[in-house]
């Protein structure tokens, strides 16, 4: 009976070691998940350049910049900015200005797809002499970004690159020239007297 006692107790003692082991690994990644995402979209503001081909359905590359909930993009296909409450999409071909609010996900089919909520996911980290690997899976029942693996520079922690799961397909955001700091709030002023002569079209509800 003593011996019985025995090995139960060394197999509870392990499988706390486990979790424990877990516990940590987990606390690490969501800490270090927490620093690089205040780099990008922090107060001080960040910008870098990223292409993305979504298995030939979608494929473009161009340059964001972030500051807390604004945000403005530049890429082969359009041009859009948000001062955090409405957003501005230009269509330069077409000499269209769309105007959205910021919580109206047909403002783009494609980037709408990608929200993210940190608190949705459970974190996991890995690492090698240059790289950081942070690992998010989906918590039961959330929608839209099921998995995805970042990827730091084991220096600096700017991220190189993110591979995403949305329903059955991959795809992989390569990023480049990524910056944080030093960003103006004028980047994310639209100034409505560039545009003369385009159509305005007002989709805000």
């Amino acid at each position: 009976m003593f011996l019985r006692l025995r090995i139960i107790l060394f197999a509870l003692l392990a499988s706390l070691s486990s979790v424990a082991q877990t516990n940590a690994n987990e606390r690490q990644a969501r800490q270090m998940f927490n620093q690089v995402y205040d780099m990008v979209f922090g107060p001080q503001g960040s910008s870098l350049r990223y292409s993305v081909n979504i298995i030939g359905i979608y494929k473009t590359n161009g340059t964001i910049w972030y500051k807390e909930k604004k945000s403005r993009f530049i890429d082969e296909k359009y041009y859009a900015i948000s001062d955090g409450m409405t957003y501005w999409r230009v269509e330069q071909k077409k000499k269209t200005v769309s105007v959205y609010s910021m919580n109206d996900d047909s403002r783009d089919k494609y980037s709408t797809k990608f929200k993210f909520v940190p608190d949705n996911y459970n974190y996991s980290i890995t690492r090698d002499d240059t790289h950081y690997w942070l690992t998010l899976k989906a918590k039961k029942g959330v929608k839209g970004i099921k998995e995805a693996r970042v990827q730091l520079d084991s220096r600096t922690r700017y991220p190189q690159s993110i591979r995403i799961k949305v329903g059955i397909f991959h795809t992989t955001i390569k990023i480049s020239d990524f910056k944080s700091g030093g960003i103006s709030d004028k980047l994310f002023v639209f100034d409505k007297q560039k545009y003369v002569g385009y159509k305005f079209v007002d989709k805000r509800k």
